[in-house]
């Protein structure tokens, strides 16, 4: 081998603030790892595959689903992760883009706050142990989707790392 690239990289282990389940299209990676480090997310086990979170809440096989919960326990094991971020966008071609809502704005947000709801409901079933925030990115924002489940309680150390100081989602 061929040294091409230098850089000083830390050789400690970390504790990872959260495992990210998001898609791997582009245009949003900026906004939204800005978005993670206002949310106080610094080592993050990011987790990129096409439709994000669609391969907990509708995966069109089941071994997307085991997949991405293998990749999960790897972080938690791994890295002490005890938080989940799942993630959809708006335009996303795993959801046939917006032109698969009949280009209606409104019809893929309610469609994909209902799927990251599914794919709270199935992290929660598989790792009832893990917190799980859910959030739609559009080309404006970023967009908190009320779960509207039961999240596990962090002891007092756990909260340290939990930035947002909650222990469900909004």
């Amino acid at each position: 081998m061929r040294k091409v690239f230098h850089f000083e990289s830390p050789r400690e282990r970390y504790q990872c603030d959260a495992a990210i389940v998001w898609c791997f299209d582009n245009r949003f990676e900026l906004g939204f790892r800005k978005f993670l480090k206002k949310i106080g997310v610094k080592y993050a086990d990011p987790i990129k595959i096409a439709g994000g979170a669609k391969s907990l809440a509708s995966p069109e096989q089941e071994s997307e689903r085991e997949f991405v919960l293998d990749q999960i326990r790897l972080s938690m094991k791994l890295h002490d992760t005890r938080r989940v971020i799942l993630m959809l966008h708006s335009d996303c071609g795993a959801y046939g883009g917006l032109a698969g809502f009949g280009g209606d704005a409104r019809a893929e947000v309610d469609h994909h706050k209902l799927e990251l709801r599914r794919a709270a409901q199935a992290l929660n079933r598989a790792i009832p142990e893990i917190s799980v925030d859910a959030y739609f990115v559009n080309f404006e924002g970023v967009w908190e989707t009320d779960l509207g489940i039961e999240q596990p309680h962090l002891t007092a150390s756990q909260a340290m790392n939990n930035p947002s100081g909650s222990t469900s989602s909004q």
